[in-house]
């Protein structure tokens, strides 16, 4: 959808050695009362089961006993030898985790309170602090329109915080059309993988738009476990009933459109609304790795829901 708000102000951006501002870090601390609360009640082991899944290193290949996962019979070794085997794994101690926040200019929309990028910002701090409650590995890749920024997994309560206040203390990119249609997946996807290890728990964060799949992105999905975070605004979900005639800047194209109450309008928000929900299930094929949050939801409460889906599912 287009953005009906005006271009933010310039800001600049904070140098390496300056102090984070006091809003990201009230923010946080905000969050982090929430998330050790979510831990201590509704959340429980639901995060770590969810996230962890299959996520373990292969050791050797045994003989298959009964009870055994039928899920890890390596069947080539079965076949070559007339009788069931299995792969055996043993357990990560921890699980490292990649946050990519894809930062782009259309997620400034907001047809309520929220913006998506306030409501995508608030699901980055929930997950980098749920990361450091339960001392996992976290990294963060930040992307950009001017450039991504990239940050090996860290460890502990402080560094993860630091990177989280490094994140809310960014400011918003431009409202400028981009200077290259290409995804940045497209030139980043190798530096994503040398970030990490693998069996990374990869959470891509995004208002993901209707988009083809990069070439690449099946082969970084098989080296790591892909999940896709993507918020909505209301106006995403269904064409505003109360809409009246209305100039809204686009950022993604630069220019000023005009939104009506006609049937065509109708009939092309159902359109990209169907083409949107395709390209997201193409990158994230298992239903169980992709969902959608609202801007107007409770975010720790729609993290929670994510988390016990993965959890039944395994």
């Amino acid at each position: 959808m287009p953005s009906p708000l005006p271009p933010s102000p310039p800001a600049s951006p904070a140098s390496p050695s300056s102090a984070t501002p006091a809003a990201p870090l009230a923010a946080l601390r905000r969050l982090e009362w929430r998330v050790r609360h979510a831990v201590e009640t509704s959340l429980g082991g639901g995060y770590r089961s969810a996230f962890r899944g299959r996520g373990m290193e292969f050791d050797q290949v045994v003989k298959y006993a009964y009870g055994d996962d039928v899920r890890d019979i390596d069947w080539n070794v079965t076949a070559r030898l007339g009788e069931p085997y299995r792969k055996k794994f043993i357990e990560e101690r921890e699980v490292t985790v990649l946050i990519v926040f894809e930062d782009t200019p259309s997620l400034q929309f907001g047809s309520g309170d929220t913006t998506r990028r306030e409501a995508l910002l608030e699901l980055a701090g929930l997950l980098l602090l749920l990361a450091s409650v339960n001392r996992d590995r976290v990294g963060l890749a930040h992307l950009r329109p001017s450039g991504p920024e990239l940050t090996p997994p860290v460890h502990g309560r402080g560094p993860i915080h630091h990177l989280a206040a490094r994140l809310f203390a960014a400011p918003a990119p431009p409202l400028t059309p981009p200077s290259t249609s290409s995804s940045p997946l497209n030139f980043q996807l190798s530096a994503l993988s040398a970030l990490t290890p693998r069996h990374t728990i990869v959470v891509w964060l995004s208002d993901h738009p209707a988009r083809p799949v990069p070439e690449g992105w099946a082969a970084f999905a098989r080296r790591h476990t892909v999940l896709g975070l993507r918020v909505d605004d209301p106006w995403d979900r269904a064409y505003p009933e109360h809409l009246g005639e209305l100039s809204a800047y686009d950022p993604l194209s630069g220019r000023l459109v005009s939104l009506g109450r006609g049937h065509a309008e109708r009939v092309a928000h159902a359109r990209w609304r169907e083409a949107r929900d395709a390209s997201f299930a193409s990158w994230f094929p298992d239903p169980f790795s992709r969902h959608v949050i609202g801007t107007d939801e409770n975010r720790l409460e729609a993290l929670v829901r994510f988390f016990r889906r993965r959890e039944s599912k395994s």
